[in-house]
């Protein structure tokens, strides 16, 4: 999204669009709450998920919180839950036992909220001050909750029961997409500062030196994992970090997570309440940073780093120029990616050619996050904005990147410079990976 400021009628059309985005995230969060009963929502269905009932409050109480008081200047619609709502102050495993709101009080909290919040946009200035400028507290809202349904997505694949949410099948595949891409060394732009919906940790732009590398052509599969399985990967320690096979022995991890073998041999994987043969040409998705590093050794490969994933994903070298996405700047459509939960899986791979680079690497946005070798880190000339716990508290620490969003991804919170990180033990979220190798001598010329 592209804003520029010259007469009522663009401001017009912005509020029209912001409260679009709003209302698609709404219509989502109430999709994944309405299909369970208020025990189903109140119970916690992993200690390392909050209850959903917690998500819905929690998404109503940051709206009110930036939107109504902070941009509308308003007096609090519940101005007594702040407490209970702060992620920082109250741990997953701990919310339960928290007076929270029942699903009654939470519906009935995040709509006062929405609808102060729609009065707010209709008359608030959306220039002047950088909380506005170009909307961006609404985007930042708007990204907040569909963050939040991704997670609350998480939840339901974790909890046990029948299957309630409901999706057709992803695209079947459209072209063959085999090996790899290189890409040769130079100068990019890494970053933005001109997206207005960005978020800090995404800014400022920034020009990145990139040796030449090669990087796979599409993600991981399930085949390929497969291969990985049987020849011994998950019993194979020269094959793991210490760490890493600490974990792999500590967790006792066999296969990705929700994969299951009958006793033919035959894979099954569980997802949202279904039991379904594995499709070998899915992206291989629920493997934690480790699992991806230990693959990358057996295949004699590496993860790319988070500077080569941007590059593979923004840069035309036709052109020298960094775009938005690996098509272009144009916002995505069906006929570019998987996102936005239209499905309930990730699509094999070969399925969204025109969502492929020029250079020809393909579904790198949606489908699954992608592991990368990098910390998260700041990014020269960092400013935290608009405050310090969205970012600047988690740098440095115990996180590795992921890159380019999953069929749980909205698009208003996936672009090609956008950065999702997480501890590398964790796979209940929608995660697989690509390959990346250094080039020999003589490559890339």
């Amino acid at each position: 999204m592209t804003i520029q400021f010259s007469d009522n009628a663009t401001t017009d059309r912005l509020r029209g669009e912001i409260a679009e985005v709003l209302t698609r995230a709404r219509a989502r969060t109430l999709a994944l709450t309405d299909c369970l009963d208020d025990a189903e929502l109140a119970a916690q269905h992993s200690r390392l998920m909050s209850p959903l009932v917690w998500d819905l409050a929690h998404i109503g109480n940051q709206e009110e919180l930036w939107l109504v008081r902070d941009v509308g200047g308003r007096a609090a619609v519940r101005g007594d839950i702040d407490e209970l709502y702060d992620a920082f102050k109250h741990a997953r495993a701990d919310r339960p036992e928290l007076p929270l709101l029942d699903p009654a009080q939470a519906r009935g909290y995040v709509g006062s909220v929405r609808e102060e919040v729609l009065d707010v946009l209709s008359g608030a200035p959306l220039h002047g001050n950088p909380l506005v400028q170009g909307g961006f507290a609404f985007g930042m809202v708007a990204q907040h909750e569909q963050q939040h349904d991704e997670t609350m997505l998480a939840t339901h694949q974790l909890r046990t029961g029948p299957a309630v949410l409901t999706a057709p099948p992803p695209p079947a595949a459209r072209v063959p997409v085999r090996g790899e891409v290189i890409v040769p060394a130079g100068e990019f732009t890494m970053g933005t500062s001109t997206d207005p919906w960005a978020l800090d940790n995404e800014r400022p732009a920034h020009p990145v030196h990139v040796p030449g590398f090669a990087i796979g052509a599409a993600p991981v599969t399930n085949w390929e994992y497969l291969a990985f399985l049987a020849d011994g990967g998950y019993e194979r320690p020269e094959l793991w970090s210490e760490r890493g096979w600490r974990h792999r022995v500590e967790a006792g991890l066999v296969a990705p997570q929700f994969w299951e073998r009958d006793g033919s041999g035959t894979w099954w994987r569980r997802a949202f309440g279904a039991l379904t043969p594995l499709r070998p040409h899915q992206p291989v998705v629920h493997v934690c940073w480790y699992e991806a590093e230990a693959y990358a050794n057996w295949a004699g490969r590496r993860l790319p780093t988070e500077a080569e994933w941007e590059k593979a994903a923004r840069f035309d070298p036709a052109t020298g120029v960094t775009r938005r996405y690996p098509w272009g700047d144009a916002d995505p459509g069906v006929a570019q990616a998987n996102l936005g939960q239209r499905h309930l899986e990730p699509a094999d791979v070969g399925a969204y050619p025109a969502g492929a680079s020029p250079a020809g690497v393909h579904q790198l946005i949606g489908d699954v996050w992608e592991w990368t070798s990098s910390g998260f880190e700041p990014y020269p000339g960092f400013r935290a904005f608009p405050y310090a716990e969205y970012s600047d508290v988690f740098f440095g620490g115990d996180y590795r990147m992921l890159r380019g969003g999953s069929f749980g991804t909205d698009p208003v919170a996936c672009r090609g410079t956008f950065r999702n990180w997480d501890h590398p033990i964790r796979r209940q979220i929608f995660s697989g990976f690509r390959l990346a190798r250094d080039l020999r001598a003589g490559e890339g010329r």
